[in-house]
């Protein structure tokens, strides 16, 4: 898969915030996306462990769920761990990572987030505008913002807002199970990404291409 290269990786963390403010200006959350021309999803997750990071993205056919691609990248973590800098603790090993792609996913969903982030620019965000696809953040815990809890059943939903900006939404994707933070990426809206997100869900709190590439990411050789 061949991405717009867009910029270094290799910044200080205030070159790295002043990045993202710019970059957020170019993200696009306001676009619907035809389900009914969706036919490959792909997950995207990275594992660190003594410092190294592996990426893993796997291609599920949609609406089956059935895989039919998975790659791996894996090299030094190159960046700490900041909250709000995960893109670049993340994106080079994933630009490895998507090179390697031979079917090439219409949208991708990304364990983390896309703007529900201070400068609404998560990892979905950032790579979205590198992927020049649509991408939904799917983070498994809050980060930041203001919501109520949903109700209890499965599908139920509540809105996230940060500085009286709407910036996702808060999922519940199984019955009486913690919910999931759901926002767009790049090219895809908010109505989208939540519906996308339950069409990928099985019988797991995690959408299907999401759970995949956690596994898929977390398998690290041996030395």
């Amino acid at each position: 898969m061949k991405l717009q290269i867009l910029h270094n990786w290799n910044l200080s963390p205030q070159e790295a915030i002043a990045l993202q403010r710019q970059l957020a200006a170019q993200v696009i959350t306001d676009r619907p996306l035809d389900l009914n021309a969706i036919h490959f999803v792909g997950g995207v997750d990275v594992s660190v462990k003594d410092n190294h990071s592996q990426a893993a993205v796997v291609v599920l056919r949609y609406p089956e769920l059935d895989v039919i691609e998975t790659v791996r990248a894996d090299q030094p973590t190159p960046f700490p761990y900041i909250p709000g800098l995960l893109s670049f603790r993340e994106g080079p090993v994933l630009v490895k990572a998507f090179e390697q792609l031979v079917n090439i996913p219409d949208v991708f969903i990304f364990d983390g987030m896309g703007i529900m982030h201070p400068r609404r620019l998560g990892i979905a965000s950032q790579m979205g505008l590198w992927l020049q696809r649509p991408t939904i953040g799917c983070g498994k815990t809050y980060f930041i913002g203001e919501y109520a809890e949903p109700s209890l059943e499965q599908g139920a939903s509540s809105p996230l807002t940060h500085k009286g900006d709407l910036i996702g939404a808060v999922l519940r994707t199984r019955a009486q199970v913690k919910p999931v933070f759901i926002s767009p990426g790049h090219l895809c809206d908010l109505d989208s990404a939540i519906t996308l997100t339950l069409r990928c869900t099985t019988r797991y709190r995690l959408p299907e291409p999401i759970r995949q590439a956690h596994h898929a990411a977390g398998q690290f050789e041996s030395p």
